[in-house]
């Protein structure tokens, strides 16, 4: 938050200033603390400190599993089991690793929904969206690849429908898979890479999460307004503002102990509550499960998927158009990958002039019905593809293009906005002064 008008660390000893010339560690860690910070944020806005906690658990617990564990077909199974019986605390590692992914996306979900809503992808904060979804894709990859190293029944069959729908590509797509599999079909070379990349990953969204911090320090942060800080001078900034450390820290620290307290009792209580039963019997290639489900966080676009049917008009359309190269397979793969693009690209989409959709009454509707639409894709896409649940999906899948493609576009230009608050201060001295000295 270079341009905003702040006291910026100074070295008093002789050792600081020693240390500020040739390593300005200490100077990093101040203005990170004590950079500031719009002073109105509330309770949405924690769930940063939540995603930094769930980093660190993945690669601890990554880490001391991987000394444990075998990758190889014959072996991984039984490694795994190992580690759950006869490694100290190596069951209390693997649930926390697994709930860990949970809870990961989870607070993702709620991360990005809470940026939908505030706006946060608006300029000047375009590239920190970008990045914070480079960051979502990878999240996916390693999941997926984490997956897949159980090599349970639901590890093996369900890499072999994800790595099927880049055979669908037509022309390059067998080629594509056969690579992905180092070999015709899910085998040994598979898991390896699946290993190596599931390794390597959250150390690159490490990387990712280091560049969208920086990212927002220099835009400066969003808040439930959507204005911007002040900065004509210190004193109208320190207005608006408050430091990071100790208000947001704290408070950060308050909302992580009481998530904790959830996440240790589903650890602790209910670890295979999100599990598939099908996943603790090994990987069998000759025995399909009736019906294979990925986790649940991938299920809304796992519905998306499987919502274009060859029946569906539209994939009929696009089928007649391309002159057939685009089937109903790969048209579902186009529209699960479609479905995070337009996600991608709402910074373009959203043609409203207002930032926060706390001032935008018909897109609060809108979005209500976005968020209820995610939750019924997520549940509709563990259900099997039969009966009234594939029409559930299809409806679902139709809204979430209509809200990116349609519905936001347009309400930017009929929309009318609800008046604002002028400055960051204004806004808190009415929503928070007003509630601690309520009138006589």
């Amino acid at each position: 938050m270079s341009g905003i008008p702040h006291d910026h660390y100074e070295p008093k000893t002789g050792a600081e200033r020693w240390l500020h010339r040739r390593l300005p560690i200490v100077s990093l860690i101040y203005d990170t603390l004590m950079i500031p910070t719009p002073k109105n944020l509330n309770w949405w806005w924690i769930w940063g400190i939540v995603l930094a906690f769930c980093l660190a658990l993945q690669i601890v617990t990554g880490i001391v599993l991987v000394m444990h564990y075998t990758p190889h077909v014959d072996m991984a199974f039984a490694s795994v089991e190992h580690i759950m019986r006869n490694v100290n605390g190596g069951a209390v590692l693997r649930y926390l690793h697994a709930n860990g992914a949970s809870l990961f996306f989870f607070a993702v979900y709620v991360h990005i929904f809470r940026g939908l809503f505030y706006g946060s992808y608006k300029a000047p904060r375009e590239v920190t969206w970008i990045i914070g979804m480079l960051i979502y894709l990878a999240m996916m990859a390693t999941a997926f690849m984490g997956y897949v190293l159980p090599w349970g029944q639901m590890s093996f069959w369900g890499a072999t429908v994800i790595t099927g729908l880049f055979g669908a590509i037509p022309g390059v797509g067998p080629s594509i898979q056969t690579w992905l599999l180092g070999g015709p079909a899910v085998d040994n070379p598979t898991l390896n890479r699946f290993f190596s990349l599931h390794y390597l990953l959250p150390f690159i969204i490490a990387a990712l999460v280091v560049v969208h911090i920086w990212a927002f320090h220099t835009t400066g942060n969003n808040n439930p307004t959507g204005i911007d800080v002040r900065r004509g001078s210190k004193e109208e900034a320190e207005k608006d503002t408050l430091p990071f450390w100790p208000y947001f820290v704290i408070k950060d620290l308050f909302a992580l102990a009481v998530i904790l307290v959830v996440f240790f009792a589903i650890v602790g209580f209910m670890p295979n509550y999100l599990g598939h039963p099908d996943n603790y019997t090994e990987a069998n290639p000759l025995v399909t499960p009736p019906h294979i489900v990925p986790e649940w966080y991938f299920l809304p676009f796992y519905a998306i998927l499987r919502a274009f049917t060859a029946d569906v008009w539209v994939v009929q359309l696009v089928s007649f158009l391309s002159f057939g190269i685009i089937d109903a397979k790969f048209f579902g793969v186009l529209a699960m990958f479609g479905a995070i693009l337009v996600l991608a690209l709402v910074p373009w989409l959203d043609t409203s002039r207002v930032r926060s959709g706390r001032y935008r009454p018909q897109f609060k509707w809108w979005f209500g019905l976005l968020v209820i639409d995610f939750v019924i894709l997520t549940w509709v896409g563990a259900q099997p593809p039969e009966g009234i649940y594939p029409y559930i999906s299809l409806a679902g899948a139709a809204y979430w293009f209509a809200y990116f493609l349609i519905i936001l576009p347009l309400l930017g230009v009929t929309e009318k906005a609800d008046p604002m608050p002028a400055t960051i201060e204004q806004d808190f001295n009415e929503h928070y002064r007003a509630k601690a000295h309520p009138a006589e």
